[in-house]
């Protein structure tokens, strides 16, 4: 009613939405309740405590910060007040595996022995190659967890320049 006080007379809205006149006033003019009051507290308290966890905090760790400095409040009560209050804690990502090997087949010899090191340019353990621009390199692939799901990231790397001959996403 006060938000469209402007625009319709307040007789009219009380009648509309079945309450008394006197009472919308009484409500209107009355201070706020103790517990209204101990929430207000509560909800700077907690803010505070969850910019100090720079926004990763939730309702457990804020609700046992709160009780290590002898502020009584339920779990529950502090996730009321956070929602109120637009206050997220920050959620651990689900461990996401990215391949599989199919066990019919055998894995790929490892060529390189786990050795991406390279004495000299176009040689790559111990033997000349040929590869993109004239240098030894190593590939890889590497999955970027976002918002949105996987960012697929490959890479080509000289092994003994270490400079990134190209890479892409998708």
């Amino acid at each position: 009613m006060t938000a469209n006080h402007a625009l319709y007379p307040t007789g009219m809205m009380a009648r509309v939405l079945g309450v008394s006149q006197s009472g919308f006033y009484a409500w209107r003019d009355r201070k706020p309740s103790r517990r209204a009051q101990a929430d207000a507290v509560l909800t700077e308290k907690t803010g505070a405590f969850h910019g100090r966890s720079e926004l990763t905090y939730g309702s457990p760790r804020i609700n046992a910060g709160l009780l290590d400095e002898s502020i009584q409040a339920g779990r529950k009560r502090v996730e009321r007040l956070m929602k109120a209050a637009g206050l997220r804690g920050a959620r651990k990502r689900k461990c996401v595996t990215t391949g599989i090997r199919d066990k019919r087949h055998r894995p790929a010899a490892d060529m390189a022995d786990r050795n991406f090191y390279a004495d000299a340019p176009n040689v790559l353990w111990g033997e000349p190659t040929r590869a993109i621009g004239s240098n030894a390199s190593a590939n890889d692939i590497t999955f970027v967890p976002t918002w949105a799901g996987f960012i697929y990231l490959p890479v080509v790397l000289y092994t003994f320049s270490r400079r990134i001959a190209g890479s892409a996403t998708g």
